[in-house]
């Protein structure tokens, strides 16, 4: 008979999904089982066990002891057995984790890996596809197939409207933390070698940036009620605000650019895809291709197969309560409102202010804000962070999401009736892709119809003006009071020297290739010269309009100002001008004399380029920063003269006046007649 420890051993035989037992990788059965000389019908267990083809010996018939002893080397041999593969387990998860920790380093020192992991967008796939097409060599790129790339990723890069997004919690990886202005100026505070009005203490600016929730941003109606509303900080002198526009297909062109180069790239370059596409912060001038790759189109609703340009308007405003007004103006005007997409910086007081943006039950007052409410982002800071409209319009450069044009205007002015189409066709007639529209705006009074949007005067402004003023360490050149008048040039906007920031209508790229500086806390005069020289040495040039697109509310009493903070940052304007004055080149050392304390950060990246060298502008357009003085009477030049003087040198594939050929030099001829 066979015994109950011989039948409990018997689950040991390996079983097929057919039930049958195997033996040695085979089916066995019965008659298996008496081939071993052994009989089946007393020794079944022991027959089960001799099959087995680790067990060394056969069992003596009715031997206890042997089975015993068999039994215990069975399982000391599965002890044994067990031991390797545990060590094999552990052994390859420490291979697999240590192959990805390599992989991830290697992939950030690797241009070509860099290349690769920067394809994180919708159209990775096909970009990789396209990617592994072109020749796997360090020639360079060609135009034609930097141009297949973006070809296959142009679903991406014609998105409209893009919006910034809500910040959950600091998990948008679209945003990122950085320094507020006045963090940065805080070590300046606690000194005692500047005089200040009233000195804030280190803990008084602690606790203002003590991590108040005061930042907020979204899409839609995206304010501090009615969006959906996700709380960014301000902690430890932080903030969170989101990136800049950067499109991973530009970030592989230009890693592979580097890849393939014979020089590598310096150590010190931002790692900014789209501006290193685009003429690699301004080393080369940007080429038209690189140019004509930005900026997204839409459908013409109206007319079956034409494009529209869409257009980005950036507001910066504080505490005004006209911001909404000018937000309706934009879209009840606009003749495709369809295309334009607003971005509000509205810095309030918190649970005082009327925010700029609507909320619903105010939609019978704001229709065309409320219908449009999915192109319009606001970004809320509390106004106490205010340090000026550089920091605003910087903030509100970052809202940029790859437009076609755009335009930056003040929260208090008033667009014409088709302002749109007009502007638009005034660029193109400039026939110049690097063509910036701007001035300072006429008042609303008798230049406007509130009522009609309609225009009721012809006449506007022309930038041509400026000089010297302040003292010290504040002086620098500010474009003074402009003359307007019924401008004589019809067929195209009219050249001249100057940027203004009050309103500037061109290119998608002016705005991702000269952003507003962050770390300029306090300046207010001085913004505008800084722009238009950053601007000039990237290759730009400026126009005047024939035909304003909008109009400014002059003459407003009682409105809060950011001068109000006053008590707070007053000390940080004195560095904030020092490094403005030394990044445009317009310090004279003969007058100021001792080297200057200024801020250092991100030099190259708000700073100059190499199209065109800054000495150029001074000598043409006769400004002398040795002595810190100008020729007078430079409006006589500009209009008729300077287009007459400049245009022929403007270059055969619209890519911007050729200063390298331009050999006037303004003069005032009538210095003895002051």
């Amino acid at each position: 008979m066979v015994g109950e420890g011989d039948k409990a051993r018997t689950p040991r035989k390996r079983i097929q999904n057919d039930g049958a037992p195997m033996k040695n990788g085979r089916h066995a059965d019965s008659s298996h089982l008496h081939d071993n000389g052994v009989n089946g019908s007393t020794n079944g267990g022991d027959a089960a066990v001799d099959n087995c083809a680790f067990a060394p010996y056969k069992a003596t018939n009715g031997s206890g002891r042997v089975r015993s002893r068999r039994r215990k080397w069975i399982e000391n041999r599965r002890k044994k057995k067990s031991l390797p593969l545990i060590l094999g387990i552990c052994l390859g998860c420490f291979f697999i984790v240590f192959s990805f920790v390599m992989w991830r380093i290697y992939s950030k020192l690797s241009a070509s890996q860099i290349a690769s992991s920067s394809i994180n967008s919708i159209n990775d796939r096909e970009n990789e596809r396209i990617l592994s097409k072109i020749p796997n060599t360090n020639s360079p790129l060609t135009e034609e197939q930097e141009q297949e790339i973006l070809q296959a990723a142009r679903d991406e890069l014609n998105q409209f409207p893009i919006s910034i997004g809500a910040d959950d919690n600091g998990a948008n990886s679209d945003w990122e933390t950085i320094q507020h202005p006045g963090t940065e100026a805080l070590k300046y505070f606690t000194g005692d070698s500047h005089p200040m009005k009233k000195r804030a203490t280190a803990s008084e600016l602690a606790r203002l940036l003590s991590g108040k929730k005061v930042i907020r941003g979204g899409n839609g109606n995206n304010d501090n009620k009615n969006g959906d509303g996700s709380d960014s900080s301000v902690e430890g002198g932080h903030m969170r605000v989101p990136k800049f526009w950067d499109p991973a297909p530009y970030r592989m062109i230009a890693d592979e650019r580097e890849r393939r180069s014979a020089v590598p790239p310096s150590g010190d370059l931002p790692r900014d895809g789209v501006r290193r596409y685009l003429g690699n912060f301004g080393s080369r001038l940007v080429t038209p291709a690189e140019a004509k790759s930005i900026g997204s189109r839409i459908p013409n609703s109206k007319n079956d197969g034409e494009l529209l340009e869409t257009i980005f308007v950036a507001v910066a405003s504080y505490r005004d309560w006209q911001c909404s007004s000018t937000v309706e103006s934009a879209f009840s005007r606009a003749s495709h409102p369809e295309r334009i997409r607003v971005a509000v910086v509205d810095q309030i007081r918190l649970g005082k202010d009327k925010p700029c943006s609507v909320p619903p039950d105010e939609c019978d007052k704001f229709p065309a804000t409320c219908k449009h409410r999915s192109q319009i982002d606001y970004f809320t800071v509390e106004s106490e962070l205010s340090v000026g409209p550089v920091f605003a319009r910087h903030l509100g450069h970052r809202l940029y999401r790859g437009e076609y044009f755009a335009i930056q205007s003040d929260a208090h002015v008033s667009f014409v009736l088709g302002w749109d189409d007009e502007i638009i066709e005034q660029w193109h007639t400039a026939k110049n892709e690097m063509a910036i529209l701007s001035t300072y705006l006429s008042g609303t009074k008798d230049h406007i119809d509130l009522e009609t949007g309609e225009r009721t005067s012809k006449s506007r402004p022309i930038m041509c003006e400026s000089d010297f003023e302040g003292q010290g360490g504040f002086k620098h050149l500010r474009h003074g009071q402009q003359p307007e008048g019924v401008p004589y040039i019809h067929d195209m906007p009219t050249l001249n020297p100057f940027w203004a920031a009050g309103f500037s209508f061109g290119r998608g790229h002016f705005v991702v290739n000269i952003p507003y500086d962050q770390h300029l806390p306090w300046i207010f005069q001085g913004e505008e010269i800084s722009i238009g020289l950053r601007g000039f040495s990237y290759g730009y040039d400026y126009y005047s309009p024939e035909k304003a697109a909008c109009y400014h509310y002059y003459g407003r009493k009682d409105i809060p100002m950011f001068w109000e903070n006053n008590d707070i940052y007053r000390g940080s304007g004195v560095y904030g001008m020092n490094r403005l004055n030394e990044i445009i080149h317009m310090v004279s050392p003969s007058i100021n004399g001792e080297t200057k304390d200024w801020i250092r950060t991100d030099e190259l990246k708000y700073g100059i380029g190499k199209v065109r060298d800054l000495q150029r502008f001074f000598d043409t357009f006769g400004i002398n920063v040795e002595k810190q003085k100008v020729e007078k009477h430079l409006c006589r030049f500009v209009g008729r003269p300077m287009q007459k003087e400049f245009i022929p040198f403007l270059r055969t594939n619209e890519m911007g006046l050729d200063y390298d050929k331009i050999t006037y030099r303004f003069v005032d001829k009538q210095a003895n007649n002051k």
